[in-house]
């Protein structure tokens, strides 16, 4: 799997740590968006944008992104055709967002979750696969026009 990765100034240091994660998990860092430092301030709405369209550009790829909350980036990450971002804070919810609602980019909060939930959080969203089937027609109804 592919994953496009993404965080503000206020999440680099999970970002990096998820990074690291997603090759131990044997997928591949496909893209890295962000500042290099914490002191270097961004807008997440950017992030998230640019994000979501390494995504789009990329079929079968995954996006994270990764702010204080999650809510920020999952906010204007899901303004973008195509997108379904899901901010999760349990390994159930992480599971669901992919099985059921197809989610393609995992958000998660830097202030809300610890490192080593990340991790589970990510290898969780990761492992699962869109059920299809009966959600595929609930999924379809999120596109605009829908």
């Amino acid at each position: 799997m592919r994953v496009h990765l993404g965080s503000d100034h206020a999440a680099i240091d999970l970002r990096r740590e998820l990074a690291a994660a997603v090759a131990a998990f044997g997928h591949e860092v496909a893209s890295e968006s962000g500042p290099a430092a914490a002191s270097e301030s961004v807008d997440y709405p950017d992030v998230a944008v640019e994000v979501a369209r390494h995504v789009r550009a990329d079929p079968g790829s995954l996006g994270l992104l990764v702010c204080g909350t999650g809510q920020g980036m999952a906010m204007a990450a899901n303004k973008q055709a195509g997108i379904r971002a899901a901010v999760v804070m349990d390994p159930f919810s992480a599971a669901m967002a992919r099985e059921h609602n197809d989610a393609n980019v995992l958000c998660l909060g830097a202030r809300v979750v610890g490192v080593e939930l990340a991790k589970v959080l990510l290898r969780t969203f990761l492992d699962a696969r869109f059920a299809g089937g009966r959600h595929a027609r609930r999924v379809e109804k999120l596109e605009p026009g829908g």
